[in-house]
């Protein structure tokens, strides 16, 4: 069969399939078929000593035993030339390491086969394999028969890389399509709360990922919201100083911050992908990512782009989104606030006026005490439900925060008719977010102490620790008995909700109680900030 021919049917066979391993099946028997050669082999090469073997006709029982085994481990000469460079353009193998191994260690019958020819597989200057032809009892190919195996060489490599490149593109659409999936799971979710461990869940068991973490940037640290490993999703709250320099990459070298992620399998020096979350040329967090490359394909690095700038516009909507349900709420408070002042607070204080008088009136007519004791009870619970509605007001509309959480603590106890004493210890300026909290779950713990600790006392104290800022509310009433596990405490409402608030912005809080001795309530934050400034969004 002439040249021009065989180049022909070569080229014909190579255009039928896109499916790599199929098309390199197909064409070998072809080329074996029109050249009268019985066996072949092909490999494909990765970065040393990464290879496949992937295509075969007709091999001698000693390669072919136990699945192949012989092709499918090990390195050889031929190889070892594709790697080091050696191997350039189609040539003679007088020696077949895998065929001495299959003599030497009694594999079996090689058919006759002694030598090959090898041919490495090259288009635009990358090498992409090895394709080895042989026939029994040749020991060497003519020149005319290695230029024509050298001219197929090259088609086979144009097709390989054209059909990588058809494979690239097809794994690009299929990713985009599952990062539109992503997006419209996520996209509809405004808890800020919820949505980190919802985001990395989705991206995660999507992109079939060993490993995946969210951090965020809030107020004054940097975040560890969510992490995703091996198939599970965990809900984490864990903050880290941002550096000096406000930059990420920088904050995230940090040897607390690596170790954590180290647990994970996120290693930034090793495998790991760092994906920043940027709002213009801001950022607001990140993702880090690794996957199990010997299953996973890598996500392409335009759909890693996008997969970035639909995240961020999801926190920063996330974000919007509670800052004005925040605002709203705060407006709906004072609004709020202003109504029970200006109606129902006056209503009460009338009443509370008008059953005095009526007190008054009686005393000049004949005795009835059921009406007497009936007006002085009015007057009463009405007085007691003014002071109700004046906490209430205060606790809508915490107005006098600007002064500090302790005055305005100290306030609001006064206010429930407590006598309050306070100790500052060397406390700089508090985040917002974390002055906020504390002035809500100390509101709640002056309210218990009011409610149920049975004296009229409290102490509060904030101070510096280092790093960390503690609020103690502290009481000598009546005391109650703590579980001695977490898993077996069953607290109210108003204990839970502290230790929610508290727990949401990162912090601890701890309750310690003994009857008849009374109560001390904790709440702890980490400030990062050297100066205990909040470094802001």
């Amino acid at each position: 069969m002439s040249r021009v021919h065989t180049l022909k049917v070569i080229a014909e066979t190579l255009n039928q399939s896109n499916d790599l391993r199929e098309m390199l099946q197909s064409v070998l028997e072809k080329l074996l078929e029109v050249t009268d050669l019985s066996t072949g082999w092909i490999f494909l090469t990765n970065e040393e000593p990464i290879y496949a073997f992937v295509a075969d006709v007709n091999l001698p029982p000693a390669l072919s035993w136990d699945e192949k085994k012989p092709m499918c481990e090990g390195s050889c000469w031929c190889l070892d030339k594709v790697w080091d460079g050696r191997l350039q353009k189609a040539v003679n193998i007088i020696n077949c390491k895998r065929i001495e191994d299959a003599i030497d260690y009694e594999w079996g019958d090689t058919k006759g086969i002694t030598h090959h020819a090898t041919v490495p597989l090259i288009a635009g200057g990358e090498k992409f394999g090895l394709l080895n032809v042989a026939e029994p009892g040749k020991n060497e190919f003519t020149e005319d028969e290695l230029d024509l195996l050298q001219s197929v060489s090259f088609q086979i490599g144009t097709a390989i890389k054209r059909t990588k490149l058809y494979e690239a593109q097809q794994t690009k659409a299929e990713q985009y399509s599952k990062l539109d999936e992503i997006s419209r799971a996520i996209w509809k979710m405004n808890d800020l709360h919820l949505l980190p461990q919802h985001t990395v869940n989705h991206i995660g068991k999507t992109f079939n990922l060993d490993s995946l973490a969210l951090l965020m940037k809030e107020e004054h640290a940097l975040a560890l919201r969510s992490v995703f490993r091996e198939g599970q999703t965990t809900s984490i709250h864990k903050h880290y100083r941002i550096s000096s320099d406000g930059k990420l990459d920088t904050t995230l070298r940090q040897p607390e911050l690596q170790k954590d992620l180290g647990a994970f399998g996120l290693n930034l020096d090793d495998e790991a992908i760092l994906l920043p979350l940027l709002i213009g040329e801001e950022w607001i967090g990140c993702l880090i990512c690794s996957w199990d490359e010997s299953h996973t394909p890598p996500i392409d690095a335009d759909v890693l782009k996008a997969l970035g700038d639909h995240v961020s516009l999801v926190l920063e909507k996330a974000r919007l989104f509670e800052r004005s349900r925040e605002l709203a709420l705060i407006e709906e408070r004072n609004r709020l606030a202003r109504d029970l002042h200006d109606s129902v607070n006056q209503k009460l204080f009338s009443l509370s006026l008008t059953a005095r008088g009526l007190r008054e009136y009686i005393k000049k007519m004949p005795q009835d005490e059921t009406l007497e004791d009936s007006l002085a009870e009015i007057q009463s619970l009405s007085q007691e439900v003014v002071g109700e509605m004046r906490t209430m007001i205060w606790q809508l509309k915490p107005a006098g925060l600007e002064e500090g959480v302790i005055d305005s603590l100290k306030k609001y106890g006064e206010s429930l008719g407590l006598t309050v004493h306070e100790r500052i210890e060397g406390v700089g300026n508090i985040p917002r977010l974390v002055e906020e909290t504390m002035w809500r779950v100390g509101q709640e713990a002056l309210n218990n102490v009011h409610k149920h600790a049975r004296i009229d006392e409290v102490y509060l104290c904030l101070q510096r620790r280092r790093k960390d800022i503690l609020l103690q509310i502290i009481d000598y009433g009546c005391g109650f008995t703590v579980p001695a596990s977490e898993s077996e405490q069953q607290w109210s409402f108003g204990l839970s909700s502290m230790k929610e608030r508290t727990e949401i912005m990162g912090g601890k809080m701890l309750v310690e109680s003994v009857r008849n001795k009374g109560t001390t309530v904790t709440v702890q934050f980490r400030i990062t900030d050297e100066r205990g400034e909040n470094n802001g969004d």
